[in-house]
């Protein structure tokens, strides 16, 4: 497993060059050219054949493209990222074989021959860690199997980079929670909604107060979140905020781990690249972007910082490592199935998985206030990248600047000072 804490959260062996500094100097200014203005909204298609489902529509419109995010918790929380090269496309919902056994064509962009990109995202599972190593091989073995919420025990590991960082308990499956009417939480104002979930079965009642949720944040303009970690986003973007709340965890010292589960364009997986910088002014003490990016053109991306957080009032007193697994491939069959993702891409099984955990044993902790949140941003097209802000670079110019303009000045005043002349008259 990856570790994305160990040289993260300070300079470590990673110290910038003067190349490093140089280059992200030069690209500064830069940094946000070539958005593409949007018209942005956010829907839930309603279901005209029974009861209301969870499927939520976020459709922004370009110039000459659009993107449509259609996010849904039929089966496990999955969605689907499509971008056309028309501003007309739509999005066709055929409910009676969306809702069926066998839900492939249910859910299509027309026209299709207008997509230019499409990929899904599926959370499958979260997780917390048991008591002994016979549990922890079996949890290994069918990591990638279903759909889970991952719990592990810290107390005694003082491993931070364990695989897994503890003993692991029972997972909860995502694809067995209920979750709310998403419309009761839609807020088109400000383009956003919340999935709230708990499980079907809850024998040990750890989610008697507590919920799991999926906050989903559209963007009509280029910007950054107000809570840490703040990440850049624009508008052929869209953020999901998970957060874990007042469930009770069944350790003293509980980490939890998510799963996610994607499609490939063709045979490969995507890459998970990491990014460094020498500016954390928006997310103190972090100094790494971590990015999911699929082998085609155009290309889709996931993106986070590798940093969770223990209060609702994000900070750095209150920020958890995470870590992330590589990104390997499975089979479809092994894991739960998805309707809208099966509906639009028929029975491909060409998925791939990796793992967040996050936490370690020392620090803050879900523990604290039985709170956790973790942020990424999901896009087509070239990934926001954050140039340096504008304190960063007065303190560089500052620091840089400020010896050789005392040099150059002491150098000018000895060259063109006022000179003295002795009154020393000599004896011939």
């Amino acid at each position: 497993m990856r570790s994305c804490e160990e040289p993260r959260w300070g300079w470590g062996r990673y110290d910038p060059s003067p190349i490093l500094f140089l280059s992200l100097l030069s690209a500064a200014p830069f940094g946000l050219l070539g958005e593409e203005t949007r018209q942005v909204s956010l829907v839930v298609i309603p279901n005209d054949v029974g009861p209301p489902q969870n499927l939520l529509h976020i459709r922004a419109v370009g110039t000459n493209s659009t993107l449509h995010y259609v996010w849904s918790s039929l089966g496990p929380p999955a969605v689907l990222l499509v971008a056309t090269n028309t501003p007309h496309s739509i999005l066709s919902v055929n409910w009676s074989r969306l809702l069926s056994p066998e839900p492939d064509g249910g859910l299509m962009v027309l026209p299709k021959d207008s997509i230019q990109f499409s990929s899904a995202l599926v959370f499958t599972r979260v997780r917390r860690l048991g008591e002994n190593r016979g549990e922890e091989e079996k949890v290994h073995q069918i990591r990638g199997t279903e759909a889970w919420l991952f719990e592990f025990d810290s107390t005694n590991s003082s491993d931070v980079a364990a695989k897994p960082p503890g003993k692991p308990y029972p997972p909860y499956a995502l694809a067995d929670f209920s979750w709310n009417n998403i419309t009761d939480s839609l807020d088109p104002a400000t383009l956003n909604a919340t999935f709230r979930g708990h499980p079907n079965h809850d024998p040990t009642g750890a989610f008697a107060n507590g919920s799991l949720a999926f906050r989903v944040q559209a963007f009509s303009r280029s910007g950054r979140s107000a809570q840490p970690p703040r990440l850049l986003h624009t508008v052929d973007t869209c953020q999901l905020e998970v957060a874990l709340i007042g469930v009770s965890p069944r350790g003293n010292r509980s980490l939890f781990g998510l799963e996610v589960a994607t499609l490939g364009q063709g045979p490969n997986c995507p890459s998970l690249r990491e990014q460094h910088s020498i500016d954390d002014e928006y997310a103190p003490a972090v100094f790494q972007l971590d990015q999911l990016l699929w082998d085609s053109h155009p290309s889709g991306f996931v993106q986070w910082r590798p940093v969770a957080f223990s209060q609702r009032q994000g900070s750095r007193e209150s920020a958890l490592p995470c870590q992330a697994s590589p990104v390997y491939p499975t089979l479809a069959y092994l894991l739960p199935q998805s309707p809208i993702v099966r509906a639009f891409f028929g029975s491909q099984n060409n998925f791939c998985v990796f793992n967040l955990t996050f936490g370690a044993s020392t620090g803050p902790g879900y523990w604290d206030q039985h709170y956790l949140s973790w942020s990424m941003l999901l896009g087509v097209g070239t990934p926001p990248v954050d140039a340096l802000s504008p304190l960063v670079i007065g303190i560089m110019v500052v620091a840089l600047g400020a010896p050789g303009l005392m040099l150059l000045a002491g150098g000018l005043f000895l060259l063109l000072g006022p000179k003295r002349y002795s009154e020393y008259q000599p004896i011939n």
